[in-house]
């Protein structure tokens, strides 16, 4: 019988090879884009059921880092003065204060997916932990940018990328990463990993594929 855990990383392998189909076919891009914030609730959703942990602390982490990620965004569009000047496009939908709401459930998916992922290595130190954790997010943003730009996810000011976002960024994932370090609850979850690494995989080909 198959459990969860293989069902759920099989899905997740399989919603990013169609996205991958989708996003590289011309006649096809366009809906791929719009079914966007669709496929972060469902990789959320994935994640939740793979997980037996149903104590306060996991929602508190969630709350929190839900919370952290979105207004830190609303910070950051709204001044410029964290990331650099940047405004969002209609790819991640509904927006509150000219930023989606799905962008704090993207910051949740990918510090819950690094730091599950971290936890196999029995780090003991929260500020190596918190360092390697936003190293991974970091060079997961060296990919994601420039995909960013080209399917509408965000654009930014003469369409430069500024050093000061991939500083902020990294600053930011390991403060998250930290967070993550310092609460308790069970960071046990192998599709979480084969998450991670779809993502890094999805966003490595359409680097190459598109550019």
């Amino acid at each position: 019988m198959l459990n969860r855990t293989f069902i759920c990383s099989a899905l997740i392998v399989l919603f990013h090879l169609v996205g991958l189909y989708g996003f590289l076919s011309p006649d096809l891009n366009q809906l791929f884009i719009m079914l966007v914030p669709f496929h972060l609730l469902l990789m959320l959703v994935l994640m939740i059921i793979c997980t037996d942990d149903r104590s306060r602390n996991i929602y508190l982490f969630a709350f929190l880092i839900y919370t952290a990620g979105f207004l830190i965004e609303v910070i950051g569009v709204n001044t410029g003065l964290i990331f650099g000047q940047y405004t969002y496009g209609g790819a991640l939908g509904i927006k509150l204060w000219e930023t989606p709401l799905i962008i704090g459930v993207n910051w949740l998916i990918l510090v819950y997916c690094t730091g599950v992922f971290l936890e196999q290595f029995k780090i003991r130190s929260r500020f190596f932990f918190s360092i390697l954790g936003g190293l991974i997010l970091l060079s997961l943003d060296f990919l994601i940018e420039p995909v960013a730009m080209r399917f509408d996810y965000w654009s930014w000011e003469d369409s430069l990328i500024p050093v000061q976002n991939y500083i902020a960024w990294f600053v930011f994932a390991a403060v998250l990463l930290w967070i993550f370090s310092l609460m308790e609850f069970k960071k046990e979850n192998k599709a979480a990993i084969v998450l991670l690494f779809a993502q890094f995989a999805f966003f490595w080909i359409l680097n190459k594929w598109t550019f």
